[in-house]
């Protein structure tokens, strides 16, 4: 059985920031943890715009608090987020994520991160081999 609390990854490795500033992920579980996925609490800061384009990773997302938007590049829909809004990046969907309000989000990955990605320039998690 794994239990982690949150106090015990602030200001850890499992405590990755964005170097832009936008986010901030905390992650509970990874690769190394063998589930078949990753889980996440990740904190979006009011005011930002993240390029986003998962092309190798599925991703849920269950917000909790605060509000934002998701706007699809390819077709240029957009989507409100508030407490209580999930969604699901199932076809590698390369968006924007805006937040209007710090949004408190819990995410979902697969596969799961290692916990080493970091966004690149076109907002793409590489797939890191290793645990």
């Amino acid at each position: 059985m794994i239990v982690r609390k949150l106090s015990e990854i602030i200001n850890t490795e499992r405590d990755v920031k964005a170097e832009n500033g936008n986010w901030i992920s905390r992650r509970f579980l990874l690769k190394k943890c063998g589930m078949g996925f990753s889980f996440h609490e990740t904190k979006i800061f009011a005011g930002t715009e993240t390029l986003i384009w998962y092309k190798n990773h599925l991703e849920a997302v269950y917000c909790v608090g605060g509000s934002g938007e998701i706007e699809l590049i390819d077709t240029g829909e957009k989507f409100q987020i508030e407490d209580g809004t999930m969604y699901a990046l199932n076809e590698n969907e390369k968006h924007y994520l805006r937040a209007f309000e710090d949004m408190r989000m819990i995410c979902v990955f697969n596969p799961p991160l290692t916990g080493k990605e970091v966004h690149d320039e076109n907002g793409v998690y590489p797939i890191i081999k290793e645990n």
